[in-house]
């Protein structure tokens, strides 16, 4: 049953791997880690007490320690928003238990599990923090026994066995990103292992941990500037007159990709560089009268549509609800739209035969908020 799990779960790493489109590059990289946390085993203690002493032992009790401490460090490639391929060293601690005998006798076993994995993770992200994914993969791990006996029961030659196998293993987690770098984990793992004196048994490893990716707090240079807002004076005339309304007056913000861009890489919530450029946007239209402010959020062409689409309305929408509950726009004359990858500002040509990191850096123009203010002036 655990080889089907496993094998199901490499199988749909594999089709989500082949079937992943480019916009999920935006997570891709490599990154390092570790867990630790408490280790239960689930032993044949019986089992290798009959196989360690010889068959027909009549077993009159067996005293068990199956709770131990295990950790584990991995390094992985983050394919893209869904896939990685992680590996790495686990030690599952250390677990022992006691067996007496009639007539008159014990058994005393210690073993140890330790060894190396490759897993294929399915990510799931629920937030533009909090992700889920599910585990599978295989272990190449070593089990070294120690046994000690008093009374009637006669150990083996080899007291101390040892031995490598190979065994499925498969788990589930939750992951939170502090930032674009750091990360925390908590994880809930099942590992198959061989006794090494004939049998079978699981080690779950309950963890907690970091994971660092690298990479990601470097900002790509943006291609064009972003247009710097216009402050709205008042006119003087010498007589009362109406004035007619001028051209609406738009403002282009970098979603992301430049120090001082909105957001971070497929992110919607704002950064704190976002937010100081939003402050001096609203400090610049201070004293300046406006009927209408229009907030559209766009993206660039990688990727399928419907992503796209609902990315640039969740940045739009922040924009809106920043400027209204911290600029104090009144919340009346503000509007919040989506237009996903329309209207680009780069052209095909512009990016012709890029892909990848280079392709993502050469779009970032396309990855804007507008806020067009639609303004009014009326004479002193």
């Amino acid at each position: 049953m655990i080889k089907k799990i496993t094998a199901g779960i490499l199988a749909l790493a594999g089709c989500t791997l082949i079937n992943s489109s480019p916009a999920m590059a935006e997570d891709s990289g490599f990154y390092l880690g570790g867990n630790a946390g408490p280790t239960i085993s689930h032993l044949d203690e019986s089992g290798m007490t009959n196989r360690v002493a010889g068959p027909g032992l009549n077993i009159t009790s067996i005293t068990r320690d199956n709770n131990s401490i295990g950790y584990k460090l991995f390094g992985g490639y983050q394919f893209n928003n869904y896939l990685a391929l992680e590996g790495g060293w686990f030690d599952l601690g250390r677990f022992n238990f006691r067996s007496t005998s009639t007539p008159a006798g014990t058994l005393n076993g210690d073993m140890k599990f330790r060894g190396v994995n490759m897993d294929a993770l399915l990510r799931f992200p629920i937030s533009d923090q909090f992700s889920l994914f599910g585990r599978g993969g295989v272990t190449y791990a070593q089990t070294r026994d120690s046994f000690t006996s008093t009374g009637t029961i006669v150990l083996p030659a080899n007291p101390t066995p040892n031995k490598w196998a190979w065994n499925p293993k498969y788990g589930v987690g939750l992951e939170y990103d502090v930032t674009p770098s750091f990360g925390i984990r908590a994880e809930a793992e099942r590992y198959r292992v061989n006794d090494a004196v004939g049998g079978n048994g699981n080690v779950d490893l309950f963890s907690l941990g970091i994971i660092y990716r690298f990479g990601k707090e470097k900002e790509a240079p943006i291609q064009v500037a972003a247009v710097q807002p216009v402050v709205l004076e008042p006119v003087v005339v010498p007589v009362p007159v109406v004035v007619a309304p001028p051209a609406p007056v738009k403002t282009v913000f970098a979603s992301d990709s430049s120090a001082g861009s909105l957001f971070g890489f497929n992110k919607s919530d704002l950064r704190p560089e976002g937010k100081r450029t939003l402050d001096i946007f609203v400090e610049d239209l201070r004293g300046a009268s406006f009927e209408t402010m229009s907030v559209t959020g766009y993206t660039d062409r990688i990727g399928r549509d419907e992503y796209n689409q609902k990315l640039s309305e969740r940045r739009a929408n922040a924009v809106r609800d920043y400027l209204v509950n911290v600029g104090g726009i009144p919340a009346h004359k503000i509007t919040a739209k989506g237009a996903g990858e329309s209207n680009p500002v780069t052209t095909r040509e512009d990016c012709a035969g890029k892909d990848g990191n280079p392709l993502i850096t050469c779009l970032a123009p396309d990855r804007r908020v507008e806020v067009e203010v639609t303004a009014t002036r009326t004479s002193e």
